[in-house]
């Protein structure tokens, strides 16, 4: 669903100052993304696509993290031996991901204004990467677009962490799969007497920016409807205006810390819900 100008940038906005103020804690929410069993596959992913990283890379081969966050996709491209420049609108975040990495030699931050990579030259850099970003993108189509354009030709696009078109149909399996999963904490009766628990339900009642958009996340999360997601067809035929053809495409089940491990163990062969996506920025063709 295209924003107009103006939507896109109160957006952006909205988006950059949402990270400046969870900067610190951002790690410690998102059970979705900071549990062992996620950061064993985004691990073995990263390896992948530097696997694919051809002739005529730098050495250590050069990736652009755009929307870099607090660097969870930086660090692990680091610690596979990349050298990294961290992208994104929150100056708060990259300030956390200058303290993890700076240390590293290989790393460097760049903000950016959310609408381009106008930063960054034609083709300087051998992958351009994101994870669990694209939704939070007014104009996630002009993004990829534009991470085609700072690869080299020969160079990848590699976007991960995003729901597939398939998850956002009702689907019996999956319904079951959550009923299985999902696990809730015990219940005490010393619930009763912890404020927290209180202040935990009165405070989305308090969010006044639902008053007015029904949609507004604290986290600036835009495409997460059914009639508003990310659309991978679309992701392809963009990369393939700008010369970027698929060379990796995996699904998996997203694995949650909330979730029962064995229920999920039982059901991350029969079930996807999510796709990490590599493509090739094909070479120019010799005069």
């Amino acid at each position: 669903m295209p924003a107009t100008p103006r939507a896109a940038d109160r957006d952006i906005a909205r988006n950059a100052a949402a990270y400046d103020r969870v900067a610190r804690s951002y790690d410690g929410v998102h059970t979705e993304i900071f549990n062992d069993v996620e950061q064993a596959r985004l691990a073995e992913s990263v390896r992948d696509v530097l696997g694919l990283v051809g002739p005529g890379a730098s050495s250590p081969p050069l990736v652009l993290d755009v929307g870099a966050g607090t660097g969870n996709l930086t660090g692990r491209f680091l610690d596979a031996g990349a050298a990294v420049v961290s992208a994104d609108v929150s100056a708060g975040c990259l300030r956390v991901t200058a303290e993890r990495f700076g240390a590293t030699g290989r790393h460097r931050v760049q903000q950016i204004d959310g609408r381009s990579l106008g930063v960054f030259a034609d083709a300087s850099f051998d992958v351009a990467a994101c994870y669990s970003v694209l939704h939070h993108v007014p104009d996630y189509l002009s993004l990829v677009a534009e991470m085609a354009r700072v690869v080299r030709p020969g160079g990848l696009v590699y976007l991960d962490h995003e729901r597939h078109d398939a998850s956002w149909q009702r689907d019996a399996a999956r319904d079951q799969f959550v009923t299985e999963a999902w696990v809730f904490p015990p219940k005490h009766w010393t619930r009763f007497i912890k404020p927290r628990n209180y202040w935990n339900r009165l405070r989305p009642l308090l969010q006044w920016q639902r008053w007015f958009d029904a949609r507004w996340m604290p986290e600036g999360d835009l495409h997460i409807w059914p009639d508003d997601h990310i659309e991978w067809p679309l992701v392809e035929a963009r990369a393939a205006a700008c010369g970027v053809t698929p060379a990796l495409v995996r699904d998996y089940l997203l694995y949650d810390a909330n979730y029962d491990r064995s229920a999920w163990e039982r059901w991350k062969d029969r079930l996807t819900d999510h796709r990490m996506w590599v493509g090739r920025r094909v070479p120019a063709e010799p005069a």
